[in-house]
This record gives structure tokens, C-alpha cells and sequence, in this order.
């Protein structure tokens, strides 16, 4: 069956040092937020593929996707004040074609990691489509506590994209909605509602999240 990818992209560039949205900066020959729209663009049970913007921003980011984006078809959706609100109003826009049976599992992945590429996204939804939900992981070794002690060496970074079966996401948050939950990522409101076990798919550093000014040249090296 079809999947849908969000994409969030309705943050700010204040840490990158930037006066524009940051995933709106060049990286090579696109913006940072058209590689990931790419990807999701480039797999072949993707149905459908939405971006969610701060409000004011739907026409500079039409702008520019319009020339990386193909045959392919996206969708824009004004997200809210918090991640959470921006993930939740992507799943509203999603809803009638997740109540049909049109869409069995969605993706949200961070605008701002642009290298997560079309693999790590179909192993994610595979995931997904065999337990439930499904996130990428990778190692994070030499951690220190904030008393100086030395952390496990099994701790685990989670990254996006965030895979899950789409009707019980759906349900996650709307039953999130009617307690006024905000999980800080989509695997939070899925655990606390869901009662489905979530998979780790290993990922690699080089799905970074650009953050700061530096991240931008890292991430063009790695591309």
C-alpha cells in the first residue's frame, strides 16, 4: 500500500545564523529542504508528500522546490507553534485518505536533515510496516554526564525520518489532542498512546541536522 512522507520545515535560522528559514539555504545545487522532498519524491510507494511551513512562508518555499521537484507533486501545510502542532496538522490534512485505507504508513522526517536519503527512508517504512513504528538510530559513544562520569556506551541517538502504521498514528494524536498532549517528537506521542512496539533502524552520523553555520559546509562535504 501507498505511504505518505511529512516533511517539517517550519522552523526558523536563528542557530544557523541566518535572517531566513535555514532549510531555505543553498546546499549545492538545492535547498537544504529539497533534498530530503527528493527523496521521499524518488520512492516508488510514496502516494503522497507534504511539507509543512510557518504561515507566510508557503510562497518562498514553493519557490523553491519548484525546479527540483520533477513530475512530483507536493503538498503544503501551514504547521503550528510547536513541532508537535506542525505534525499534527499534517496528519489532520492526511486523515481522509488514512480513514479510506489509502495510506497505510507515514514518514515525518526534520526539512533540516538533508541527508538522509531514499534508503534509510524505505528501511524506515519497512520497519514500520512489520512492527508498528519504526525510527533510525545511530551510536553515540564517549558521552559524559553533566557530573563528568562517563555515560553507557549503548546510548542510542534518534534521528528522523520517523516511520509508523498510519491509523494508529492517527489516533496517537488525536487522542493527544483531546489531553492536551505535545510529545517532543512523533515517537513520543506514539508511545504514550499507540501500544505498539517501535523498531530501531540503524543510521549513520552523516544524517545530521543542520543547526549551526558549520553544519551547512559539513553537510555539503558529505553529499
Amino acid at each position: 500500500m501507498p505511504a505518505a512522507v511529512v516533511v517539517l520545515a517550519a522552523g526558523t535560522g536563528s542557530r544557523v545564523g541566518a535572517d531566513t528559514n535555514k532549510v531555505l539555504l543553498p546546499l549545492g545545487d538545492a535547498p537544504v529542504l529539497a533534498w530530503s522532498v527528493r527523496a521521499a519524491l524518488a520512492l516508488d510507494d510514496v502516494r503522497r508528500v507534504l511539507v509543512v511551513v510557518r504561515d507566510g512562508e508557503q510562497e518562498a518555499v514553493a519557490a523553491a522546490l519548484a525546479p527540483h521537484l520533477g513530475d512530483g507533486e507536493v503538498g503544503l501545510v501551514e504547521g503550528g507553534a510547536t513541532r508537535h502542532a506542525s505534525e499534527w496538522a499534517a496528519l489532520e490534512a492526511l486523515a481522509p485518505e488514512i480513514d479510506a485505507g489509502g495510506i497505510d504508513v507515514v514518514a515525518i522526517h526534520d526539512g533540516a536533515r538533508p541527508l538522509a536519503g531514499a534508503g534509510l527512508f524505505e528501511a524506515t517504512l519497512a520497519a514500520a510496516r512489520e512492527h508498528g513504528g519504526a525510527i533510525p538510530v545511530v551510536r553515540l559513544p564517549g558521552l559524559l554526564a553533566l557530573d563528568g562520569h562517563a555515560l553507557p556506551a549503548e546510548l542510542d541517538g534518534v534521528q528522523t525520518p520517523q516511520a509508523f502504521r498510519a491509523g494508529a498514528l492517527l489516533a496517537a494524536y488525536t487522542a493527544a489532542a483531546s489531553d492536551g498532549f505535545e510529545g517532543t517528537d512523533t515517537a513520543a506521542c506514539w508511545s504514550r498512546y499507540a501500544g505498539l512496539p517501535v523498531a530501531a533502524v540503524p543510521s549513520s552520523a552523516a544524517n545530521l541536522k543542520v543547526t549551526f553555520p558549520e553544519d551547512l559546509a559539513l553537510a555539503l562535504r558529505l553529499a
